[in-house]
This record gives structure tokens, C-alpha cells and sequence, in this order.
């Protein structure tokens, strides 16, 4: 049966190496969203390697739980998380956005396996992990569902429609992970369309929240653990504050860095900036 590692992993040097990875896929591409992507990596790292059930060669095992990421944009992040597991090869990453590649600016399900839904579109990916949370429910099936979203997509009226709907239907197994960095491509989310006070909005539908450092590593883990074990009924959801362009002093709450890709200067000194720490 497959498992979700394949050995100790030590995630603070492996979410080091994705951040790199991030830099130069979306520098080789010449476009892409860095500061959306930097913001996740950490959450998705520990997701892939700690929690979800998956099969790298065998991508449609039928006990694989469902990853669904909402904020589609943020693919370089995800890709560089699969390239690790062994969806594909690593050398691949370089061809992101490029004709004829899998790796497509918005994750892509006809064109690369391990994508469960295709994403870009904000808005619609919590409504369709509901849906397969409610198949796996009707079915019996063990396995889980996640939806990581980003909180400017939560301006999006469908999204909201989906918060209402899933304690409706008991759906202790629909993890949702909101990706709170405060910046969309408009500018500060709170300035756009504010969605404050987010974590008590959820409550109020009926869902278990946690909020949590979406950088913080074992706070990250802590919660997953609490929501994989929920059997309270309701829905799961985790607040993650994180920064926007987390790692890069220069991208870091810089919304000009949400959908820029840096040349080859500006890649040097944000991979310099990664591998010391800064």
C-alpha cells in the first residue's frame, strides 16, 4: 500500500530547496506568480510528505486522498512539491509554462497526473472538493479531501456558498487551508474587499477553525494532525497567517512580486537570500 514517505524527510531543508526550485522555474518561464507560491510552500510540503495519502506511481489509486488547489496561480509551488515525491522529473520544472509542457500556468488535469481538478478560475475549488467529500461520505470511502485557497479568492460569492453548504451535509472529511498573506493583485486584500473578521465568519458557518503560522512548521503539523482525526461532523479549516513572497526580503508583503517573475539578478539574490537564511 502506498504511503505518504518514503523517508524522514527534515522539512526545514526541504521547503529551503523548494523555495529555490520556485525561484528558478518561474525566472526560466519569464512569468508566473512567486510571492502566491512562496507563501504556501511550507503548508504543501508538510501536507505532501506528513499527511496526504497518495501514490506517485499510481497517481489514480483509488485510496489516494484529494488535493485541490483553489488559488491556481500558485502552481509552481505544487509542481515543485510533486517533482520532489517523484510525480515527474525534477529537470521538468524548467519548463513550466512553456507550449507543449504538463506543467501549465494553471494546473492543468488532462495534462499532468496527480492533479485532481483544474484550477485557475478563482472561486470554484472548495465547491468541488465538497463534491468529493460528499462522494467519499455516500461511499464510505476513508480517504480525505483538501482545498487550499487563497484569501482574496474568498471575495468570490461561490466560495461562500460552499462554507454554507458543507456542515449541511457533515463533511468531516473536507479540510480547507486558507492561504491569509493580505495581498492579491489589486493590492491589500483588507483594502480591496475586506473579509475580516475571517476566523469568526467561519465559525458562524458552522466550521471548526483553527489559525495557525502558515510558516511555522510544527504549528502546521499540530493542526493537521487535529483536523485529520476530527470527527465532530463539521467541516475543518485552517487559517494560515503567511507572508506573501515568504523568504525573499524584496518580495516579502510586495504585491508587485503577486504575478512578476524575476530576471536572472533578481533570481541570484532571492536564491542567495533562500540558502543563507537570509
Amino acid at each position: 500500500m502506498p504511503t505518504t514517505t518514503t523517508a524522514p524527510t527534515n522539512l526545514k531543508s526541504l521547503t529551503k530547496q523548494l523555495r529555490l526550485d520556485i525561484i528558478r522555474m518561474i525566472e526560466a518561464a519569464g512569468n508566473g506568480h512567486p510571492g502566491g507560491s512562496l507563501s504556501i510552500i511550507d503548508i504543501l510540503a508538510v501536507l505532501y510528505e506528513k499527511f496526504l495519502k497518495h501514490d506517485p506511481k499510481n497517481p489514480a489509486w483509488e485510496g489516494r486522498d484529494r488535493f485541490i488547489l483553489s488559488k491556481g496561480h500558485a502552481c509552481p509551488a505544487l509542481y515543485a512539491v510533486m517533482a520532489h515525491r517523484g510525480y515527474f522529473a525534477k529537470a521538468d520544472l524548467l519548463t513550466l509554462r512553456k507550449l507543449g509542457s504538463p506543467l501549465q500556468g494553471h494546473p492543468d488535469r488532462l495534462r499532468l497526473p496527480g492533479i485532481e481538478f483544474s484550477t485557475g478560475s478563482l472561486g470554484q475549488g472548495l465547491s468541488v472538493g465538497l463534491g468529493m467529500a460528499c462522494a467519499a461520505k455516500l461511499d464510505k470511502k476513508e480517504w480525505k479531501t483538501v482545498v487550499v485557497l487563497g484569501d482574496g479568492e474568498l471575495q468570490e460569492g461561490q466560495s461562500w456558498e460552499a462554507f454554507m453548504a458543507a456542515p449541511k451535509f457533515k463533511l468531516d472529511n473536507l479540510i480547507a487551508i486558507v492561504d491569509h498573506n493580505n495581498g492579491q493583485i489589486d493590492g491589500p486584500v483588507k483594502e480591496v474587499m475586506d473579509i475580516e473578521p475571517l476566523s469568526d465568519k467561519l465559525r458562524a458557518f458552522n466550521w471548526d477553525v483553527q489559525a495557525i503560522d502558515g510558516h511555522d512548521l510544527d504549528s502546521i503539523q499540530k493542526a493537521l494532525s487535529c483536523a485529520w482525526a476530527a470527527k465532530s461532523g463539521r467541516p475543518q479549516v485552517l487559517v494560515a497567517k503567511t507572508v506573501k513572497g515568504k523568504g525573499v526580503s524584496f518580495m516579502e508583503h510586495n504585491i508587485a512580486w503577486h504575478g512578476n517573475a524575476p530576471k536572472k539578478e533578481d533570481a541570484d539574490k532571492a536564491c542567495m537570500e533562500i540558502e543563507h537564511g537570509r
